[in-house]
């Protein structure tokens, strides 16, 4: 790994790739510590440290929510607008047929995704900025706010409006790393946040260490990210074969190759949409918790106490909404019925298996079955670790958040190879450059 990133510094195009994603890196960490107006910085951390709803929007935000900083909702506003998209693409048929027009198909797609983020982030920034509001008040005497909010108030709007500019802003960092970077910018964004919050957790430990559960600890993460690459590096390889073609006078021998279908297809995208879906219904209880109607506001208060990231029914429903995106991406991004026309139209075939509605079946057949292993792999990782933490045992690392999330591990490791695949397939077409010619 290290000698292909010094061989890609050597080379100057890539180079400049690797510089460009550093900076915008380096700018969005700069915009995470520019705080919205109106905000007492000091009061707000005493009071949301522990707050599962800001845990979960953390990890698209690198904690920036809990400073409230103008790109504290991180992506998570387009994030979802993305899953809307792609379940409207499944059901609304003229976005079907768009999403299979091509590079102008997707661009039309993304620009609609875009567009829809612009609403979701200012309806979550009101939802927060109501939330902290609310419990910021009352017997406690805590003033998250330096004035009240309200929308006849211009700080409030002041407020909301930065919030839902900073997610904006964000977005388009992001797709200026995919464009003129390396990797996907999305992931690099949520990958830096991540990232962000380890000096800060490796200092709050060391003031209070308890050396020998960090070494436990560290021995599970270790043998977790090893997992996690060997699972992310495993494909099924299906044979194919093409036949002998006739072009005018001249015959051309027909190949072999493989089809390579990975047991993950879908990456960490799952884990993402289930906690932006787990995320909804905090969203809403938030809305309703300062409600002057009791039953409303107990049933606010409980779906946020129900909803708890070290709770039974937000581990089960973590599993299972993982489990479920894993199958519902992975033939969003790989159709069997293209698949096997495709090969038809070619001259390919599997052999022992016929061409048309039997390829058909056959891919499809393989793909349920690995993505199974694949979908419940990414389900265990993103939950084992959190049930972990949560034993007696790790009570000490877990109070000074060195938790080992699977989430983030799993992200983060992902980022990071599918990163050197890109720097490695970019040198490989360097080399083969002075060859060719």
């Amino acid at each position: 790994m290290l000698e292909s990133m010094l061989n890609a510094f050597r080379a100057p195009d890539i180079r400049r790739r690797l510089l460009f994603v550093a900076f915008i890196l380096i700018v969005y960490r700069a915009l995470a510590h520019v705080l919205i107006p109106g905000i007492n910085p000091a009061e707000l951390n005493a009071k949301g440290t522990d707050n599962s709803f800001f845990g979960l929007l953390s990890l698209f935000s690198g904690g920036d929510v809990r400073k409230m900083s103008i790109v504290g909702l991180g992506l998570n506003p387009y994030i979802n607008a993305t899953i809307i998209m792609q379940i409207l693409q499944t059901t609304i048929p003229s976005l079907q047929a768009l999403s299979r027009e091509g590079e102008y198909g997707r661009n039309k797609i993304t620009s609609y995704s875009r567009w829809l983020s612009v609403p979701l982030s200012a309806l979550q920034a009101y939802g927060i900025l109501a939330y902290l509001q609310a419990t910021g008040g009352g017997s406690s005497g805590v003033s998250t706010f330096t004035t009240t909010f309200s929308f006849e108030k211009y700080e409030s709007w002041t407020q909301i409006i930065a919030l839902t500019t900073g997610s904006i802003v964000l977005m388009w960092l992001g797709e200026l790393i995919t464009e003129k970077g390396i990797g996907n910018g999305i992931s690099f964004i949520i990958f830096a946040g991540i990232v962000s919050r380890v000096p800060s957790t490796v200092m709050t430990f060391l003031t209070s260490p308890d050396w020998l559960e960090l070494i436990v600890f560290g021995m599970v993460g270790i043998l977790i990210i090893f997992v996690i690459i060997f699972v992310q590096e495993g494909q099924r390889r299906i044979p194919i074969q093409y036949a002998n073609r006739v072009r005018g006078h001249r015959i051309y021998q027909g190949g072999s190759t493989f089809l390579p279908l990975r047991v993950n297809m879908s990456g960490v995208i799952p884990i993402i949409f289930a906690i932006s879906i787990l995320l909804f219904p905090l969203q809403i209880a938030t809305y309703f918790q300062a409600s002057s109607v009791g039953w409303v506001k107990d049933i606010s208060s409980g779906i946020i106490s129900w909803l708890d990231t070290r709770g039974p029914l937000y581990l089960s429903m973590y599993f299972l909404l993982t489990l479920g995106f894993g199958f519902f991406y992975t033939f969003i991004i790989f159709k069997p019925d293209e698949t096997a026309n495709n090969l038809r139209k070619s001259g390919g075939f599997i052999p022992g298996i016929r061409p048309g509605q039997p390829t058909e079946d056959y891919l499809r057949r393989v793909a349920f079955r690995i993505t199974l292993a694949g979908a419940a792999f990414i389900a265990l990782v993103a939950v084992l670790p959190m049930v972990i933490a949560a034993l007696p045992m790790f009570a000490n690392l877990n109070a000074v958040g060195v938790g080992l999330g699977g989430t983030s591990v799993l992200i983060v490791v992902s980022v990071v190879v599918e990163t050197m695949k890109q720097l490695e397939a970019q040198l490989m077409m360097r080399s083969y450059e002075g060859f060719i010619r």
